[in-house]
């Protein structure tokens, strides 16, 4: 477990998956993120990479070659993650390609996590190095949940997600029976720019969303006010989840998506996908910013 520490946050790392699992003020010892309570989800906020979400058949084709690759990809659980550097604000994880990951992923590369912390807001830093002589084809994104209510007297109906514009995108659907992406949608907002919370959201999996406009997103009480915002500028998919009647919400930034049913299962073409040339390096943060009246 690594820590970092200020006036107003402390947050929790673990090595394994290089995991966020706590942010929590230093004052009041209130705790922001879902502690993977097992009944409902034993994660708090996994790192997703090299893929986002399911794959069709848990697999994918590159180069005439099919290879297998778990949901949301390998790192969320690898024990291979490495201090690569540490200060009082910051500290940098670093997971390089090995023999048993390339025959999952047959690239060599450097992924690199790095959270900061600076007064009130945590900042969550993704950089990807191409280390090998080919194209490098990859996915990568956050799956942050937050505690959904935050106190004991509170009711999950009393909060909703508040974006910072008003919305006309629609929610694509998956297929519950294996993971795969639709192209049937649905109305998800309720008052152009917010998303009410209740028990039965994510009934049908995930809220998934490819063009939204707003690239802020806050955990708002109805009375009291916003709890927490997540700022995802450098990101250009969002999806929010939690297990249905499960006391949290996951607002998770991504640069990729699951499959598509019609997928034709080649890397190089799954939706989402981005592409890095030999020796190029590519990053893309996000934040989370705890309102400063909670943490007192």
């Amino acid at each position: 477990m690594y820590s970092l520490k200020n006036d107003l946050l402390q947050i929790n790392i673990k090595s394994k998956g290089a995991e966020l699992c706590n942010i929590t003020s230093a004052k009041n010892d209130t705790e922001f993120l879902w502690q993977a309570n097992p009944e409902f989800w034993g994660s708090h906020a996994p790192n997703l990479f090299p893929i986002i979400g399911s794959m069709k058949n848990d697999s994918y084709i590159y180069n005439s070659k099919t290879y297998h690759m778990p949901k949301h990809g390998f790192a969320r659980h690898n024990d291979n993650f490495i201090i690569k550097s540490q200060s009082d604000s910051s500290i940098t994880f670093s997971l390089s390609s090995n023999d048993k990951l390339y025959e999952l992923y047959p690239f060599l590369f450097e992924f690199e996590i790095t959270y900061t912390l600076t007064e009130n807001i945590l900042t969550i830093n993704h950089t990807v190095t191409n280390r090998d002589k080919k194209t490098l084809y990859f996915s990568l994104g956050g799956h942050p949940a937050f505690n959904c209510p935050l106190t004991k007297d509170e009711d999950y109906t009393d909060y909703f997600l508040d974006f910072e514009h008003n919305e006309d995108s629609e929610t694509y659907l998956l297929n519950m029976d294996n993971g795969l992406l639709t192209n049937e949608t649905r109305p998800a907002f309720s008052d152009g720019h917010k998303i009410n919370l209740r028990p039965d959201l994510f009934n049908a999996d995930a809220l998934i969303f490819k063009d939204l406009k707003s690239r802020v997103v806050s955990l708002t009480h109805k009375i009291k006010g916003k709890v927490l915002t997540v700022n995802f500028r450098g990101f250009k998919q969002l999806g929010i989840w939690a297990k249905p009647n499960a006391p949290y919400v996951c607002i998770e930034p991504w640069l990729g998506i699951a499959d598509n049913e019609t997928t034709d299962q080649k890397l190089e073409n799954k939706e989402g996908v981005l592409s890095l040339k030999s020796g190029a390096i590519f990053e893309a943060d996000y934040s989370i910013e705890i309102e400063k009246n909670l943490l007192s």
